[in-house]
């Protein structure tokens, strides 16, 4: 235990070292001489390149400087290889830097909050990191220790960071490409510049996308209904206003109105891990309802597609009376 904590001291030290030191350097970092010195290693130059990529990115300096430098050196496909190897790389070890060093810790002084918020996480897991590699959301070198203080599987992290990075280190390394074309007056200067920026224009857009395999599926009320004569876990949660509840509600559903949500979370605590069918007149509240219960941690959130309209609509049972006549736990 001893010699843990040591180890554990000594790599803090050495961590803080080296980001001081490329802080201090980072007005400094002269691109072009990277590029001789990269050249210089001849037929090792990619190997040598990923590597100082890999150290860059755990010491916090600018990925983008050395995603371009990628992109002069090698090419648009080699490059593009290079930059994401060399950053996946690193992002790796950053990631197994922060669960080495902050992952016990982080276990032991989690809240409630923080727990579910956890859990929430682990279940997303590679969605959750597609998301944050495409939305650029937090500083991507940082982003790499934030997520190692989590419980997504390592695994997990490594194939999803490299396959959602692609994207965009493929638009940032053919605009270093595209650069390099420009300086020395390459034919075709032009065109290359124009795909260059189309390429950014599809990583802006892509954010969209991958929102999309966030998104938990929509219950239609057909569904919902066979699942609830099935029985199991799911639970029908009512964000509608007391009134509107006590006219007509699904048998069984629990009334949590949404402004009211953020407040009362904790009578939710049983529905963390279990799923949740979110109901409301149509389905606009219960949209809002399942953002805000995913970023609580909240791992299995569906909302029910029409809401109360769809449901009486379909001729299925309705139940009227007070909150907490017929409401199950």
């Amino acid at each position: 235990m001893r010699a843990q904590r040591i180890a554990r001291a000594l790599l803090w030290a050495a961590l803080a070292a080296g980001i001081g030191a490329a802080f201090a350097s980072r007005g400094h970092l002269d691109a072009a001489a990277l590029e001789a010195w990269i050249r210089a290693a001849g037929a090792g130059a990619p190997v040598l390149f990923m590597a100082v990529y890999a150290l860059g990115t755990v010491l916090f300096l600018p990925g983008s400087v050395l995603t371009l430098a990628g992109g002069a050196l090698f090419g648009p496909v080699l490059g593009t290889f290079c930059n994401l190897t060399g950053a996946t790389l690193g992002a790796a070890l950053a990631f197994l830097i922060a669960r080495y060093l902050g992952g016990a810790w982080v276990e032991r002084c989690a809240g409630p909050r923080l727990e579910r918020l956890q859990r929430g996480v682990a279940a997303e897991g590679w969605r959750f990191v597609a998301f944050v590699r495409l939305v650029p959301l937090f500083p991507f070198n940082l982003l790499n220790y934030a997520l190692g203080l989590t419980r997504i599987r390592f695994l997990t992290y490594v194939l999803a960071s490299y396959l959602f990075m692609l994207p965009g280190a493929l638009a940032y390394t053919y605009l270093g490409y595209a650069g390099r074309e420009a300086v020395a007056g390459g034919a075709d200067m032009i065109r290359k510049g124009l795909l260059a920026l189309g390429l950014l224009a599809l990583v802006a857009f892509l954010p969209r996308l991958i929102a999309r395999l966030r998104r938990r599926p929509t219950l239609a009320v057909e569904e919902l209904r066979r699942r609830l004569d099935a029985g199991g876990e799911l639970q029908v949660l009512d964000v509608r206003a007391a009134a509107d509840y006590e006219e007509g509600h699904i048998p069984g559903a629990r009334n949590l109105p949404l402004e009211e949500l953020p407040q009362r979370l904790a009578e939710l605590d049983a529905f963390t891990e279990r799923p949740l069918a979110l109901v409301c007149r149509t389905d606009k509240r219960s949209l809002k309802a399942a953002r805000l219960l995913a970023a609580q941690g909240f791992a299995d959130v569906h909302v029910v597609a029409g809401g109360m309209t769809a449901w009486t609509g379909a001729g299925l049972p309705v139940t009227r009376g007070p909150v907490g006549v017929d409401s199950a736990a």
